[in-house]
């Protein structure tokens, strides 16, 4: 008995004496991994810099955890956020600068250590090189945890190596499995709206889409205004030859809004026109393929494009409605005059006893 009593005490002390020794060490951590994405640079870009993607490839967001992911309204871009509890605590991350297509430098904070998280995008042979840096400090709890796990190091590199790895993976499956079809001539309906119209250059209307509809949603939901529709983006200027394009981004209303003057976001009515439909299936980088797509099926079946009418793009399924790109939605519509069908004229028929007879290109005598 006097044995196992003092066996205990020696797994008492040992214990307390690696608390000691663990508690006494430096808290300080720096992580860097790197991986060949074989993505497009700005692609890879794009789905790391939104915090709705990472549930796709991040390996600590297992729903096993019981985790829970808030998002507000911004989610990329500097200044966007994410929290999330589960099992094992309590995390938040906020991005505090961008270089498009370059670089991305976040904050973030887990049961009380913070760290800062920077990610570096380069073009190589291949693809696209990714490097992410964790840099940090634990407290004395976090350590004396993390310790036992085999610490600090070895956890983040396991993290690192295998989100990266997925990061990967699930780039080339759901970025690139898509599908476009041409879907005919329809007519869009007529209603109401709430937009908001901004200009820039041609390669920035994705980025501002982002900005803006979530603006819009979020005067929506502040106002109590019911959306009677899916968002889309009307296209009003679209110059090629000066990098220059003006649209609205736009959320149907069951009626008309007024708002105020000062406002940037206007009411407006949706006017009803034929148009030839074609529907893209997968990720919206392929966008311009679909619209090409459109436009020579419009050649190719003698059609003309209404440049009176409006061009359409609308969200049927977006990254709030499925995380998988492979999964989203995007119908495109081209105003087009409707397709005159050439009426043939009537042509006499000319009866006997015996048959009849119809008339050739030049008249029968008549007995």
């Amino acid at each position: 008995m006097r044995i196992l009593k003092y066996f205990f005490l020696l797994i008492l002390l040992l214990l307390i004496g690696i608390t000691v020794y663990v508690a006494t060490q430096k808290g300080d951590f720096e992580i860097v991994k790197s991986a060949i994405i074989k993505t497009p640079r700005s692609t890879v870009f794009d789905y790391v810099n939104d915090y709705k993607n990472w549930e796709t490839f991040g390996i600590w967001m297992h729903k096993e955890n019981n985790m829970k992911i808030e998002y507000p309204t911004k989610t990329a871009g500097v200044g966007a956020f994410s929290s999330w509890k589960s099992d094992f605590g309590t995390g938040a991350i906020k991005t505090y600068f961008v270089q498009e297509n370059d670089n991305i430098y976040q904050k973030t904070n887990f049961n009380g250590t913070n760290a800062t998280i920077f990610w570096k995008f380069k073009d190589t042979i291949g693809g696209t090189k990714v490097s992410v840096l964790c840099k940090g400090k634990m407290d004395v709890l976090t350590k004396i945890k993390i310790f036992f796990k085999g610490g600090i190091s070895s956890v983040l590199t396991d993290v690192f190596e295998k989100s990266l790895v997925k990061l990967d993976k699930t780039l080339a499956f759901e970025i690139k499995t898509y599908s476009i079809k041409v879907n005919g001539i329809v007519q869009r309906g007529s209603g109401y709206c709430i937009k908001q119209t901004v200009s820039c250059k041609i390669k920035n209307v994705s980025k501002n889409i982002k900005i803006i509809l979530p603006r819009l949603v979020r005067f929506f939901k502040k106002n109590n205004i019911k959306m009677v529709g899916k968002p889309f983006v009307l296209y009003d200027t679209y110059d090629l030859s000066k990098d220059f394009v003006t649209f609205s981004v736009c959320i149907p209303t069951e009626k008309q809004i007024f708002i105020s003057a000062v406002s940037d976001m206007t009411t407006a009515e949706i006017v009803p026109f034929t148009c030839l439909k074609t529907t893209l299936i997968g990720d919206y980088s392929h966008i311009n393929e679909a619209w090409k797509k459109a436009e020579k099926y419009i050649v190719d079946n003698g059609l003309v494009q209404n440049f009176a009418g409006k061009y359409v793009e609308v969200y049927v399924k977006t990254i709030d409605d499925v995380k998988q790109p492979s999964k989203w939605v995007t119908e495109i519509y081209i105003p087009v005059f409707p397709k005159v069908s050439v009426v043939q004229p009537l042509v006499p028929v000319i009866k006997t006893e015996a048959q009849t007879v119809e008339p050739v290109s030049t008249p029968a005598e008549i007995p």
